[in-house]
């Protein structure tokens, strides 16, 4: 769930006991934005999805000028945000080539990177005899790192085949990967109840399929 805040990290995304509610004369926003007032806030501002729409937290002293100014100030952070988490085709290949670039020397050159619907469990697969990469679009909304991550394992299978030592040696300078392995870990024990298995590759194919000795 997207957030984003202003001032002091102790502030709660969440509706406090002090709340005043919606803000009763809140200027025209949309129907997919909501102003909630509250006397216990003195001077932080946040903001975050809930329901499919962005609520932002204001103190209640804030003037409608006040109102107006943060309330466009924050829905463009989480736009912003939205767009880091969800980026376009092109702007993965990008990304890739700035982390083949940072962690890999540049040697790891995809010919396309883009994301797909059909990945079955997989976050991820490369066909290092053609150099194309698919990122699964469940990856979309996680963590920038978590991203980062996965294109990482991909570009890495340019270089070096299966998941010996040679291909974790690849990843070593990246400093998240084994937060990121835990996440994706996580994500897929919420989803099928249980530990990941083993799957099989697509022909030619490397995938990232989140189990731990996979991912």
């Amino acid at each position: 769930m997207p957030t984003s805040r202003e001032a002091t990290p102790r502030d709660s995304a969440r509706r406090d006991p002090g709340a005043a509610g919606p803000s009763p004369d809140a200027p025209a926003l949309g129907p997919a934005v909501e102003v909630r007032r509250s006397r216990r806030r003195a001077r932080t501002v946040s903001a975050w999805r809930e329901g499919g729409r962005t609520i932002v937290a204001i103190p209640a002293r804030f003037t409608r000028a006040q109102e107006r100014e943060w309330v466009g100030r924050m829905v463009d952070r989480l736009a912003a945000q939205d767009r880091r988490r969800r980026p376009s085709d092109d702007q993965l290949v990008a990304r890739a080539t700035e982390l083949s670039r940072r962690y890999l020397g540049g040697r790891a050159v995809p010919s396309s990177v883009r994301w797909s619907s059909n990945q079955g469990r997989r976050w991820g697969s490369c066909t290092p005899a053609d150099g194309t990469i698919r990122i699964s679009d469940r990856v979309q909304g996680m963590p920038r790192w978590v991203l980062d991550y996965v294109l990482l394992h991909e570009l890495a299978h340019l270089l070096q085949p299966g998941h010996g030592e040679a291909f974790w040696a690849e990843l070593i300078t990246y400093p998240h990967t084994q937060r990121a392995r835990g996440f994706l870990e996580g994500c897929a024990f919420t989803r099928d109840g249980h530990e990941q298995g083993d799957e099989p590759d697509e022909p030619g194919t490397d995938d990232t399929d989140a189990p731990a000795d996979d991912l």
